[in-house]
């Protein structure tokens, strides 16, 4: 079990929106994959769902393929923009290059391509984080509360939550907060906060938190109805 003390916790959230949505296709030949509709509102909505109860001081997403369109939706909703150029900069490079909009200290990071049953995933993190002791504390979903996801599973951990393993395990649901100092270590400009999670589980400051409810991967054409069918669970 995982035991917080109390810390500095995350004033900004970063949300990932600049993939290509490849496996989305062909819904994303018009559209980027945040704002393709689930039970009638955009996928990116769905994760602002999850950000402003939090009373966040700074929202930013990353904006790459079709970025016009993700720009014109955002910017009403009060979030600010970071447009990857001339490529995409993946999650780790992405979250770099935004570094100067989300402020100093840890920050909430959310991909846009999931939805979530039962409690807000962001707000049990900021109730367990621990800065003193975590370099990035990552949601993780057990492999029977995870729809629309056929991966055996991203890490294995202690019974402090302490990530012992990357492989068969828990399901990495696309939440975490991150202290980014050792983005810098990373010298090339476009990778992946993987390289980074290897960084920090060699400091034995990777954790993983299991989530209790329900999570549906909507990162293919397939989850948008599995997706709705458990929204309307919920809301039932």
């Amino acid at each position: 079990m995982i035991r917080r003390t109390p810390n500095r916790t995350p004033q900004a959230a970063m949300l990932f929106a600049a993939g290509f949505g490849t496996r989305m296709a062909p819904l994303t030949q018009d559209r980027p994959k945040p704002l393709i509709p689930v039970a009638g509102r955009p996928l990116i909505d769905h994760a602002l769902d999850l950000v402003r109860p939090l009373g966040l001081a700074r929202i930013v997403a990353n904006l790459h393929y079709r970025a016009e369109m993700l720009e014109a939706h955002l910017a009403p909703l009060g979030v600010r923009t970071s447009v990857e150029t001339p490529e995409i900069l993946d999650t780790g490079g992405g979250l770099r290059q935004a570094l100067p909009l989300l402020g100093p200290g840890p920050v909430f990071t959310l991909n846009s391509d999931a939805i979530w049953s039962g409690p807000n995933p962001l707000e049990l993190l900021r109730a367990v984080w621990d800065g003193n002791r975590m370099d990035a504390l990552l949601i993780g979903i057990a492999p029977e509360r995870a729809l629309g996801h056929k991966g055996a599973g991203d890490f294995t951990a202690d019974a402090e939550g302490r990530v012992l393993a990357r492989g068969p395990g828990l399901i990495y649901g696309g939440a975490q907060i991150l202290t980014p100092t050792l983005l810098d270590q990373v010298p090339d400009r476009v990778f992946s906060l993987n390289r980074v999670w290897d960084l920090m589980q060699a400091r034995g400051r990777l954790f993983v938190l299991e989530y209790p409810g329900q999570w549906c991967d909507v990162g293919h054409p397939g989850g948008i109805a599995l997706a709705e069918s458990l929204l309307a669970e919920t809301y039932v």
